[in-house]
């Protein structure tokens, strides 16, 4: 059995990321609003942006949950298929909490 991680586009161009193991039925879920409480609820119509098939619910689980955490663009790279982009992101967010972590340290340091 398949299990999908999968970005719908929200009729306000905001994103949705979630998972699933039955791909269609659950857009169609979010489409007729049949799912209570979820994000998309009032921002019909959606569309699916973007899709992966996973060996198990942990494994697409562990997909949403980190792609929950990345920016827009890096969301939007995904969508495109852009890898360079993608990793390109990776490494700029990266960068900035090494950087703003030693500012930090630093500064602790200071006020000592």
């Amino acid at each position: 059995m398949a299990f999908w991680t999968y970005i719908l586009q929200c009729a306000d161009g905001s994103y949705y990321t979630g998972h699933t193991d039955e791909l269609e039925r659950r857009i169609g879920q979010h489409q007729a609003g049949e799912i209570p409480g979820c994000y998309t609820l009032d921002k019909r119509p959606v569309k699916l942006a973007w899709s992966q098939d996973f060996a198990s619910r942990e494994e697409a689980l562990a997909a949403e949950q980190q792609i929950k955490g990345w920016s827009r663009d890096k969301k939007r790279a995904l969508i495109r298929g852009d890898w360079a982009d993608v990793s390109r992101l990776a490494r700029s967010k990266s960068a900035r909490t090494s950087t703003s972590s030693v500012r930090t340290d630093l500064d602790s340091k200071d006020r000592q």
